[in-house]
C-alpha cells in the first residue's frame, strides 16, 4: 500500500461520518486493520484522542449505530476531493 492510500485511509478514519464499512468497501481494510494502521501512523496522543472519540458514541463509524437519516458519509458542505486534498469553502 502506497503513502497516498495510507493518507486517505487515515483521513477517512479521522472523519466521524465515514464508516469503517466505507473504508472496507474502498480499500479492503477491516476495522482492526484500520486501527492498526492508525496506531502505526499517528502520534500516541492523536491515536488516543481518535479512539476515545470513536468509542464515545458521538462518532458514527459503524453503519449499525448510525442514525438512519444519514445516507451519505461526506458532509454536504465538503467539496470534491482532489489528489488527497479536501477543498473547503
Amino acid at each position: 500500500m502506497d503513502a497516498v492510500d495510507i493518507d486517505r485511509i487515515i483521513e477517512m478514519a479521522w472523519e466521524d461520518r465515514t464508516s469503517f464499512e466505507a473504508i472496507k468497501y474502498q480499500f479492503g481494510k477491516t476495522e482492526s486493520e484500520v486501527i492498526t494502521l492508525m496506531r502505526a501512523n499517528l502520534k500516541r496522543s492523536s491515536f488516543n484522542l481518535w479512539r476515545k472519540r470513536v468509542n464515545s458514541g458521538v462518532s458514527q463509524k459503524h453503519l449499525a449505530k448510525r442514525n438512519p437519516d444519514i445516507t451519505r458519509f461526506k458532509c454536504a458542505l465538503q467539496k470534491t476531493i482532489t489528489h488527497n486534498k479536501i477543498s473547503k469553502r
